[in-house]
């Protein structure tokens, strides 16, 4: 029996037609795929190849920004491409630029971290370079000679009516310095633990500082921040377990940290308490 030229209709031949393509498409793909591994192979190692060229490039670069700073300079005046080639941030930059602009001057290099926020690695790595006018040199002198007349207390063996001389501190705050002292064998570690202090303002903290020192230190085991487990990390003042949990991730996937600065890239990290999380931790880099 001869079948008529009409008994498939348009779109039922059209769509055997697309069946027979994919079938022929699968069986193309089952032979060819063994021969097309070693090209998805090549792909991968020349994307290796790639990445491995670019960080030679970066590299490269790294060093020549060293070598950019090889000269003496007055650190006050660090415009921001001078900045950019030390490997200062932006927000250091501008912090340095305001400071600069309410017509201050940085002094030393530990002004120039405090102004800037600058890790210490870095500050360690550019210090060495910075040239101050003489007249700094000649008032810090001067200063050093007039700081040895001036006896400051202890503050690990102040009294409540000692603190109460400190404009700015009553009752309630000397109180609450005692107690934030009795809270830890040996007290105040360092003057910088004031900052914990609920209602101590920044400008009391200096007034406190003018008249108080720490004579007697107590002593803290800092924990190396690239080998602590999350159970030593949440015993440093501020970090919980949540925040431990992502030092270490974060930890993994860095390999090492350079800096405790870092920690403030993190996820709700108290940055406001930095210098105090800082005497709790240290950096050892193994080569």
């Amino acid at each position: 029996m001869k079948l008529s030229p009409n008994y498939f209709s348009k779109r039922q031949s059209f769509a055997i037609f697309i069946l027979v393509l994919t079938v022929v498409a699968l069986e193309l793909l089952f032979v060819l795929w063994p021969f097309a591994l070693p090209f998805f192979h090549q792909s991968d190692k020349f994307l290796e190849a790639q990445i491995e060229k670019e960080y030679q490039v970066l590299q490269s670069q790294s060093l020549k920004t060293k070598s950019s700073y090889s000269g003496l300079f007055n650190p006050n005046f660090i415009g921001f491409y001078k900045g950019y080639t030390l490997g200062m941030s932006v927000e250091e930059i501008e912090r340095l630029q305001r400071f600069r602009a309410s017509n201050q001057w940085i002094n030393s290099e530990s002004d120039f971290q405090k102004v800037s926020g600058i890790s210490d690695s870095l500050l360690s790595e550019i210090a060495p370079y910075f040239k101050f006018p003489k007249w700094v040199g000649e008032s810090r002198q001067k200063n050093t000679g007039s700081s040895k007349s001036i006896s400051k207390l202890d503050l690990n063996t102040a009294s409540v009516e000692a603190l109460r001389q400190v404009n700015g501190i009553g009752a309630v705050l000397s109180k609450r310095i005692l107690h934030y002292k009795a809270g830890f064998e040996g007290g105040f570690a360092d003057l910088v633990e004031l900052r914990a202090i609920y209602g101590l303002s920044p400008e009391v903290i200096d007034r406190i500082k003018h008249k108080f020192t720490i004579k007697t230190p107590r002593l803290i085991e800092r924990i190396d921040l690239n080998t602590a487990a999350q159970e030593a990390l949440v015993q440093v003042p501020y970090i919980d377990y949540e925040l431990a949990y992502q030092i270490v991730e974060i930890r993994l996937l860095k390999e090492a940290y350079q800096s405790v600065d870092e920690l403030t890239k993190l996820k709700d990290f108290p940055a406001e308490k930095l210098d105090i999380i800082k005497l709790y931790l240290s950096i050892n880099i193994k080569e």
